[in-house]
């Protein structure tokens, strides 16, 4: 008996953009194509859904899509569309604006923007592709650039739950991942109760895509890369046809429907292999990442401490159950922007629930006045200061990179990051303590000023409020500052956009959390300074060695008086820099009912 035809739902992306009136023809020979190679004279029904004039009855104009592109470039992507306008301004280039983007990519996100912020036109969307689901009945749902949008929009509430449930979803040239987007479903990606979930990713297409983390069984982000000019990047066809997607995903989905013909011995050979990988790949349940720098290539810059620091943060961590094998050290040049985030994904990739995962840093902070898309500074990031720091973002760790790595994490993961740096600026004086922050040259500092002819003085620039629904109740200060317009380090700041009770309205409609909080420990506060100590003749962080000496302390006596949680560890720690007539106060940051508890590594 014939095997039963597979039926395949395509959700195109941006409606005009298939221009070429045999783009389904298209579509349909790719899709056969893959399906042969692993069952050759299978039977493949092809349907599509239409949903363009949902869209007409509200048409843009020049100005929305203007205003849309602003939006997604604003809201902290570090892939994609957003590089453009920073690899030209690193180049010395004449910096890019809107004008300069293609229309179709002006009309992607003004049709992106117009989706996300329209909640009946979202409705539509969803009560359309329901009723596709229904008269097609799909083995397999492939969805493309906007249309992915509006799959997992469906797919991740009510009757679209049980929709999607036993097939397979294929995401490509996908905005699911752009923090804009991650901020309309409260700043978090979720499992869909899909069979398997996978999101083709191309790393040269700079339509507004990303990449998603999602620690998973079901789901697996496949790599498609392709750089062909222009639009042609965001393709459809080329991620369809590509061999990754052929090897990978076709073999899933074929295998998985029972075709008649299909060498299944190779499929299960290679199913097994990819078993192994996984195998190998397995993190350890404990992981660490140290990085220290105390020479900055300027000499003003250099610092004494934060080598040493590094090596006693290691001995503490191996005092309390870390494997010398799963801490990893970054010191002086070898800390350059690239060094440090290559491994922090290392540090975070794989996390799963119950993983423990620990980052520390010791070195120069600072926050850097930031361009937003029409090339106009709107905040102030804070960033850790690398050993290769220009003061170009480029050059920077900031929160929208940081947060890139952490925010999907599990929420039973536990991840703590411990920084001895301030932001605020400042350098030593000759004979003075050293400082760990360093002030910007009079170029950079002039991004963030204004002059002021009352007063014929230079004064700080009003800058844009990072969430002006941000409830007091929950100190906005720790997340945005004093003056509402900082991206405060380690806060996922680029994906809390929407005002709170929105945002506390959609994490409920979702039954999630929102993105993932580390505990953050800091040496100081917002508009402090952190200082270095000496100890004899060898220098540390005064935040970082009463950090440690009173951990060892406590862990010592620990059979007399109970083990610290992060709250009292903070406290505890000021008090001893107060005594020591330190002006600096540590703060932590974190969810409320991890900082109350025991500190894992104490």
């Amino acid at each position: 008996m014939p095997a039963r035809p597979l039926v395949v739902l395509c959700v195109h992306g941006i409606g005009g953009q298939e221009r070429d009136l045999r783009w389904q023809e298209d579509w349909r020979e790719v899709i056969r194509d893959g399906v042969s190679t692993w069952s050759s004279g299978r039977e493949v029904d092809v349907q599509f859904l239409d949903y363009d004039d949902l869209f007409e009855k509200a048409p843009l104009n020049a100005l929305r899509s203007a205003a849309a592109v602003a939006k997604l470039l604003g809201s902290g992507i570090w892939h994609g569309i957003g590089d453009l306008f920073r690899r030209d301004r690193a180049l010395g280039a004449p910096a890019r604006g809107v004008g300069d983007l293609s229309e179709n990519m002006r009309w992607t996100a003004g049709m992106v923007v117009q989706w996300t912020e329209s909640d009946s036109l979202r409705k539509k969307t969803r009560d359309r592709l329901l009723q596709g689901m229904r008269a097609t009945a799909p083995d397999i749902v492939l969805a493309h650039s906007l249309g992915s949008l509006v799959c997992y929009d469906t797919f991740l509430r009510g009757a679209g739950t049980a929709a999607i449930k036993d097939r397979v979803f294929v995401t490509f040239g996908s905005q699911i991942g752009n923090p804009f987007v991650r901020s309309t479903f409260g700043g978090r990606i979720q499992a869909l109760s899909a069979r398997h979930w996978f999101h083709l990713y191309n790393r040269h297409d700079d339509v507004f895509t990303a990449k998603i983390r999602l620690e998973e069984a079901t789901f697996a982000q496949v790599q498609t890369d392709f750089d062909v000019a222009g639009m042609a990047d965001h393709d459809a066809l080329q991620y369809l046809g590509h061999a990754n997607t052929v090897n990978r995903v076709w073999r899933e989905v074929v295998g998985a429907t029972g075709a008649r013909g299909v060498d299944r011995a190779h499929i299960q050979a290679l199913t097994r292999a990819d078993k192994a990988v996984a195998t190998l790949e397995k993190k350890p349940k404990r992981r660490a990442l140290l990085v220290g720098i105390n020479e900055y290539p300027e000499a003003k810059d250099r610092l004494e401490g934060c080598v040493n620091d590094v090596f006693l943060m290691s001995s503490l961590l191996q005092e309390n159950g870390y494997a010398s094998d799963d801490i990893r050290v970054v010191l002086d040049g070898r800390a350059t922007a690239k060094g440090i985030l290559e491994r922090l994904e290392w540090l975070l990739d794989g996390t799963e629930d119950g993983a423990e995962r620990f980052f520390y840093y010791s070195g120069h902070g600072a926050q850097i006045p930031a361009y937003g898309p029409d090339d106009k500074v709107d905040r102030m990031d804070e960033c850790l200061v690398p050993w290769d720091f220009d003061w170009s973002l480029e050059s920077a760790v900031t929160d929208d990179q940081f947060s890139e790595l952490y925010s999907q994490l599990p929420y039973r993961a536990r991840f703590a990051a411990v920084l001895d740096c301030c932001h605020s600026g400042g350098m030593t004086r000759e004979g003075g303590a050293r400082i760990r922050g360093i002030t910007p040259p009079d170029d950079i500092r002039h991004r963030a000023l204004r002059w002021e002819p009352k007063y014929q003085m230079w004064v700080p620039r009003d800058l844009q409020l990072q969430n002006k629904g941000m409830s007091r109740s929950k100190d906005p200060k720790k997340y945005v500052g004093s003056s509402g317009s900082k991206r405060r380090f380690g806060r996922s700041v680029a994906l809390r956009t929407l005002p709170d009770p929105t945002y506390d309205k959609v994490r409920k409609d979702l039954d999630h959390y929102g993105p993932y909080l580390p505990v953050l420990l800091e040496a100081c506060q917002e508009d402090q300074l952190a200082y270095e100590y000496r100890h004899g003749v060898i220098s540390h962080g005064a935040f970082t060695w009463s950090l440690v000496k009173l951990l060892r302390e406590r862990r010592a006596g620990s059979r007399r008086r109970p083990l610290m949680s992060f709250n009292s560890l903070v406290r505890d720690v000021g008090k001893t820099l107060s005594d020591l007539e330190y002006d600096q106060t540590p703060v932590v940051v974190g969810p409320k009912s991890v900082l109350a508890k025991r500190i894992p590594w104490s």
